[in-house]
């Protein structure tokens, strides 16, 4: 069993940064979504430490629920292959919705589910992602509310994992390259 530092490469945002980020797209999101009807879906698993701290910065009535989807497996590479695992319990119909991802990477999973979630309805389907990866991007898709901007490296921490662990880490790091060469 490795220990929690042998993950650990160089940090790409402190805790402090994090927290900054969120309440700024907490207030956005306020702000813009004042006597409306809000439904926020977080995307398991990595989407559920940004989510509950996004909720919290947040200043009106929401709605929450969760969708669980797969596209790469224990992979660190997606497949392309967007599987849904879990679906959303609300209706959408009628309500502003926003999903809540940790990352954007290739954009395919958000893609598929802000087409899906049309389909059934909604006054509108936005994105609200903690860290985007624009440069590995396959398809036209940004995020209404974006956090922070990575580069294209492995990262970790913060609801992101490497093969199940490491989504509990405070701060965003990018994956120690000795991991990956095990």
């Amino acid at each position: 069993m490795r220990e929690i530092e042998e993950y650990q490469g160089r940090i790409l945002a402190s805790e402090e940064e994090i927290r900054a980020m969120t309440a700024e797209l907490g207030a956005r999101i306020t702000n813009d979504y004042k006597g409306k009807e809000l439904l926020l879906i977080g995307v398991l698993k990595g989407g559920f430490i940004f989510m509950a701290d996004l909720v919290r910065q947040i200043h009106l009535p929401v709605t929450v629920d969760f969708i669980a989807v797969s596209s790469y497996g224990s992979s660190t590479k997606t497949s392309g292959v967007v599987r849904l695992v879990k679906d959303v319990d609300v209706p959408l119909a009628g309500k502003h919705v926003i999903i809540v991802e940790d990352i954007i990477d290739t954009g395919l999973t958000l893609t598929h589910l802000k087409e899906l979630f049309k389909t059934r309805n909604p006054l509108s389907v936005k994105i609200c992602t903690a860290f985007d990866k624009p440069s590995r991007r396959k398809v036209d898709l940004k995020a209404e509310y974006t956090g922070i901007t990575v580069p294209d490296e492995y990262v970790i921490g913060y609801g992101l994992d490497y093969d199940g662990v490491m989504r509990n880490l405070p701060q965003l790091y990018v994956l120690n390259e000795n991991i990956l060469k095990d």
